[in-house]
């Protein structure tokens, strides 16, 4: 198989997005930001009083109490990732696979980067005895570890990981001197919260732990760039905040005036706002289910999903057969899938994966429709899996997987 202009492939500008609801905007929260549309005055760097009152009450209310004298609120989760690392120096540590965003913040700041392998049964975390190797290699090399970003309920694999492993892996990072960022973009999105455990790493280490929320994960449409940032209630806390805010204030980086009216009210979570994640969770949690048992009907592996808007398989069992289709490595596997599923199937290694493994990640969003009336209906159907349209596209999504057997 032909491979398409590399200028198409970059790590960068032409990176997967986070996977999105593919929903219609909620009423409500349309209605915040166009009602704060007139404000002339722009939100100052780190968020104006509302947004951080709305940011604290969300995490109070999940076990974290925070005053807003230790929360920030930037223009998106990347500019939040970017300001820390800046402010935190030395190398950074990711699991692999990570978040397609992490590594560039890094990158851009000419940080060296290390990705440290997770655990057979989940992504998000790194397995701790494989942490503490690759500290001790990197130090014997003249590197200076000092971040590690981690991801309980993850992206890209959609797993969330066991208590007992993020305690595990949060007393190595400890040991190791190195500070935490916890990325809980998908806390709120876990597919069934009686049967999955989700403990943030702050609860666990709240001193050496700062965590970072993208509201596009369960708020806001990813067009409306917002997240929130929660820092150790500890002297060096408060000195790596104010640093921060150092670094948004020189980026710029300020969340648009109406978008922050917007947000400050989904994180109040008024009833329409906690309905309609609700519902969103519950309807791409079957879609999710759906797909997995897809892929692994026609003989790919992956991880029964319990979070977020997608899986992660690996085609690895499918690989004579995607070798006749000219597919051998990650970037061949995205190339062939997008075609022949005519939907995003970003590499493996978008993910800080191995090029050559066969792994993709493939989102729920493209099952639910073309239109906002065909997706409204999704949202709204007792059963969404009985719909025509979102049968027909599973049905044609599990015929593409089944055809590689």
């Amino acid at each position: 198989m032909r491979r398409t202009d590399p200028e198409g492939h970059g790590p960068v500008r032409y990176g997967p997005p986070p996977p999105a609801q593919g929903l219609p905007v909620l009423p409500e929260l349309a209605a915040a930001l166009s009602a704060a549309a007139g404000r002339p005055h722009a939100v100052p760097p780190g968020g104006d009083t509302a947004l951080l009152d709305a940011a604290c009450g969300y995490w109070d209310r999940r076990g974290l109490p925070t005053a807003p004298d230790r929360a920030v609120a930037a223009p998106g989760a990347p500019a939040l990732l970017l300001a820390l690392t800046a402010a935190i120096g030395g190398d950074v540590l990711l699991p692999r696979p990570c978040a397609a965003w992490w590594e560039p913040q890094a990158r851009a700041l000419g940080r060296s980067v290390f990705h440290v392998a997770t655990p057979a049964e989940c992504g998000g975390v790194p397995d701790p005895y494989a942490l503490l190797e690759t500290v001790r290699r990197i130090r014997a090399e003249g590197g200076d570890p000092r971040l590690l970003v981690l991801c309980v309920a993850d992206d890209p694999t959609a797993t969330v990981a066991p208590p007992e492993l993020v305690h595990e892996a949060m007393e190595a990072a400890a040991g190791e001197g190195l500070h935490l960022v916890s990325d809980e973009t998908w806390r709120d999105t876990v597919h069934d919260p009686h049967d999955t455990v989700l403990f943030s790493p702050a609860e666990m280490l709240p001193d050496r732990v700062t965590v970072v929320t993208d509201l596009a994960g369960p708020f806001l449409p990813p067009g409306w760039p917002a997240a929130v940032a929660r820092f150790p209630a500890t002297g060096d806390g408060t000195a790596l905040r104010d640093r921060v805010l150092d670094v948004l204030t020189a980026l710029g980086a300020q969340v648009a005036t109406p978008v922050a009216a917007a947000a400050a009210y989904a994180l109040g979570e008024p009833a329409p706002v906690t309905e309609r994640l609700a519902a969103a969770v519950r309807l791409h949690a079957r879609l999710a289910a759906a797909a997995h048992r897809a892929v692994v009907a026609a003989g790919a592996l992956s991880l029964p999903p319990r979070a977020g808007r997608h899986l992660y398989a690996d085609l690895a069992p499918l690989r004579p057969s995607l070798a006749a289709h000219g597919v051998g490595d990650a970037q061949e596997a995205e190339d062939f899938l997008t075609a022949r599923l005519g939907m995003p199937a970003p590499g493996g290694h978008r993910f800080g994966d191995d090029l050559g493994a066969l792994r993709v990640r493939l989102s729920t969003a493209p099952f639910l429709g073309t239109t906002d009336a065909e997706r409204a209906q999704a949202l709204d159907a007792p059963d969404p899996l009985e719909l025509p349209h979102v049968e027909r596209a599973l049905t044609l999504f599990g015929a593409a997987f089944e055809g590689l057997r």
